[in-house]
């Protein structure tokens, strides 16, 4: 799997276009991005994967998701094709099917959440810090507070050993056990 960057141009609707940088190359016509800050303030899932075209094809709630989704459906068909000749040979099912097992789903997909969630996924010593504050005031240990996490922004939406860094820097700082 190819990890090459590259800028990219997604498609919202309406005919409008974003620019996006940093996506990463997963397989010829397939991309992985996050979703810019502007969009979907409300949606959770902020890892995207595109179609050279620009469309959307999945969302994800993680980058790990998205990559691995993105990996499964590569070999599935040529998605270096033009949209309109690729959409007479896709199988929706097949490819519904591989992104569900990575925890992907299609646009929109993923329950929209109160407020500007957009920052899932991303946090600062700030957010540390209120974390173990909370979870001090509220005397959690270790598990509640790891509970605590997998369903509140920014802490839902980070790959694997994000999570775990994160959660082990609250836990020292909030001096539980």
């Amino acid at each position: 799997m190819s990890v090459d960057t590259v800028d990219y141009t997604m498609r919202g609707r309406k005919g409008a276009t974003y620019e996006v940088t940093g996506a990463v190359q997963v397989a010829p016509g397939l991309v992985v991005f996050r979703l810019p800050g502007d969009l979907d303030l409300n949606n959770p899932a902020r890892w995207n994967i595109g179609h050279h075209s620009g469309l959307v094809v999945a969302e994800a709630m993680t980058r790990e998701f998205a990559m691995a989704g993105a990996a499964a459906i590569a070999p599935l068909y040529d998605w270096t094709r033009d949209v309109d000749d690729l959409n007479g040979d896709v199988d929706e099912d097949t490819v519904l099917t591989a992104l569900g097992r990575h925890y992907c789903g299609t646009v929109h997909s993923h329950d929209y959440m109160r407020g500007d969630v957009s920052r899932n996924g991303t946090y600062t010593d700030a957010d540390i810090e209120e974390a173990a504050r909370e979870a001090k005031a509220d005397e959690l240990n270790a598990y509640e507070i790891l509970l605590a996490m997998t369903d509140t922004v920014p802490w839902m939406g980070l790959d694997t050993n994000d999570f775990n860094d994160a959660h082990s820097s609250i836990v020292t700082a909030a001096g539980a056990e």
